[in-house]
């Protein structure tokens, strides 16, 4: 039995001897963690009890990539070695905002239409694309050309809401851009009728028809705008109240432009809240409030932020019932402030008519020529707001405490 003890006690030790000798003898070998993320390398080396330093840089790689490492793969690994481990950080976002030239106090283009009347623009009396002497009205063809232009040149829509509250969510490098339409005509939304399920049918070359076939076509483009109306709503009665849901459930907002389009600067106050109130009440009646606090003011009357009548436009009181005016729109010619301008004013915003004059006098062209050095450029995040140095006193003094210059 003693014999027997001894074998078993001496087979156990060689066991134990193998094992151990196997452990030992088992060199490491470095993986290839290059393009992976850190974690990975951080547990095998831990779990191999392998040193490492690590270090980080700027790179266009997603954050917490290695780029590189101090040991390449099959290399074997002593245990006095130190694998250095190069990890991304991300871009220098810095250095991007400077190389894609971000300015989020720049110009900001509020695009004002009216009528947009199916016909090729060899169809008209006029230049280029418009269908009246003062180019207030478009051809559907031209009005393609519009949008297509935009989102070629790297705008994206926005809502006027958005715009007047302090509001810009724009990807970066892409700059903000606003369509309204005044008047609410019927080849704005232009209905033929109902399909099976009782839908609106959307004549596809009105001004909402030609939008939601860029919708589709560009997704990134977040399609919408504000239709400033007054009656009667957009000349088809028969159906204000479904226009006004489609509108409201498709991404679209609704204005005020006075009840009448009545001419504000010639006529007395009690009129203006009758023109204002009347129109905000019947708004708000159609659209369940969801119509937004802004007026479109009918020729652009009055011009001056100072006149009499402009109380009764921003707030009033009409058969008890009380409206408050958020922004109002001119009938502009140039585009106007990033809302983060010390000298932007929300409630008196400039328009650009969209019409075609050979580039001259603020027609589109003229614009956007002037906009290539002067337009809002999105960083693409909310937390703050980027601007060049030299910009930074401009800033609102609401904002000052969220700016990142470059």
């Amino acid at each position: 039995m003693l014999i027997g003890d001894n074998m078993k006690r001496f087979v156990f030790v060689i066991v134990i001897f193998v094992a151990l000798s196997f452990f030992y003898d088992s060199p490491v070998h470095m993986k290839d963690f290059v393009g992976q993320n850190y974690i990975l390398a951080k547990e095998f080396l831990y779990e191999n009890n392998i040193k490492y330093e690590v270090t980080y840089v700027y790179d266009e790689s997603i954050e917490g990539t290695i780029i590189s490492q101090s040991v390449i793969e099959g290399e074997k690994l002593d245990a006095n070695d130190v694998v250095i481990i190069e990890v991304s950080n991300g871009e220098d976002m810095i250095e991007k905002y400077k190389k894609i030239g971000v300015n989020e106090l720049g110009r900001i283009p509020v695009m004002m239409y009216h009528g947009i009347y199916d016909m090729s623009d060899d169809e008209t009396d006029y230049l280029g694309g418009n269908v009246d002497s003062h180019g207030y009205h478009r051809t559907v063809e031209s009005f393609k050309k519009d949008l297509n232009f935009f989102y070629s040149n790297g705008y994206r829509m926005i809502r006027l809401d958005d715009y007047v509250n302090f509001n810009i969510d724009v990807e970066l490098g892409k700059s903000p851009i606003i369509l309204t339409f005044d008047d609410g005509l019927k080849n704005n939304v232009n209905v033929l009728g109902y399909d099976d399920d009782g839908e609106i049918i959307i004549d596809p070359n009105s001004a909402v028809g030609v939008m939601e076939s860029f919708k589709e076509k560009y997704p990134d483009f977040n399609v919408t705008a504000t239709f400033f109306i007054n009656q009667p709503i957009f000349n088809q009665s028969k159906y204000n109240d479904d226009i006004i849901k489609w509108l409201l459930n498709n991404g679209y907002d609704i204005g005020n432009h006075t009840y009448s389009h009545a001419n504000l600067a010639s006529i007395n106050g009690d009129e203006v809240i009758y023109e204002i109130g009347r129109m905000y009440k019947l708004l708000d009646d159609m659209t369940n409030g969801k119509n937004v606090n802004i007026v479109s003011l009918p020729f652009g009357s009055p011009t001056s932020r100072e006149h009499e009548n402009f109380e009764y436009i921003l707030k009033g009181e009409y058969n008890g019932y009380e409206y408050t005016t958020s922004s109002t729109l001119r009938v502009g010619w140039e585009s106007d402030l990033s809302p983060f301008h010390k000298n932007f004013d929300n409630s008196f915003v400039k328009r650009i008519r969209a019409y075609d004059n050979d580039g001259l006098d603020f027609d589109i062209e003229h614009n956007f020529k002037i906009l290539e050095k002067s337009k809002y450029v999105s960083s693409g995040q909310n937390d703050f707001i980027v601007v060049p140095n030299n910009l930074k006193g401009s800033i609102s003094k609401d904002f000052v405490d969220k700016v990142l210059t470059y």
